[in-house]
């Protein structure tokens, strides 16, 4: 689950957009800054990020994301400016420093309040379950194959859990995409 913070002044104006979350990019194309692929996934870089309504820091502030590590949808680019979309749908702009590289992923976001997901200890529905997840919960990104991917959850004590969790069920990975 996104953490966030409502700006007063903007809250009529957050209100007013409504876009719907995408799942898969309906088409890629490259970024005129970075000539990477758009849409494409990344993470929050610090727990605190201003999601501003314009590509620069006369915009109204939107949204404050107080979440390191989570996925957001980078969907343009403006010089050093990304637009970004989160679980939710909202977007805006970030200044690009503020975004890595590194993959995560939110566990069933849209599930979120429903039963908890099982983290298998291999490619397959069979396997042993190493942990349940609740959905909107962050997971590293390791690897995925099309179908499955390779996740790692936070444990107790600060421990890592290594295991599986089908492609479907993840927001910050695309649909039937390879990560390696």
């Amino acid at each position: 689950m996104s953490t966030r913070i409502v700006v007063p002044a903007a809250a009529a104006l957050a209100a007013a957009l409504v876009v719907a979350p995408v799942s898969a990019p309906a088409q890629t194309t490259i970024g005129p800054e970075t000539r990477l692929p758009l849409p494409r996934y990344v993470s929050l870089k610090t727990d605190k990020v201003n999601l501003r309504a314009g590509p620069s820091k006369d915009h109204v502030t939107r949204w404050v994301f107080e979440r390191a590590g989570l996925p957001v949808e980078i969907i343009a680019e403006f010089d050093n400016w990304r637009r970004i979309r989160d679980s939710d749908g909202e977007d805006g702009w970030v200044w690009h420093s503020l975004l890595s590289g590194r993959r995560t992923a939110l566990v069933a976001p849209w599930e979120r309040g429903g039963d908890p997901l099982d983290l298998r200890a291999r490619e397959s529905e069979e396997a042993a379950v190493l942990a349940r997840l609740e959905p909107g919960v962050v997971v590293g990104v390791e690897l995925c194959s099309g179908d499955w991917c390779r996740v790692v959850a936070d444990g107790p004590g600060r421990s890592e859990i290594p295991g599986y969790l089908r492609q479907e069920m993840l927001w910050g990975v695309y649909p039937g995409e390879r990560v390696d």
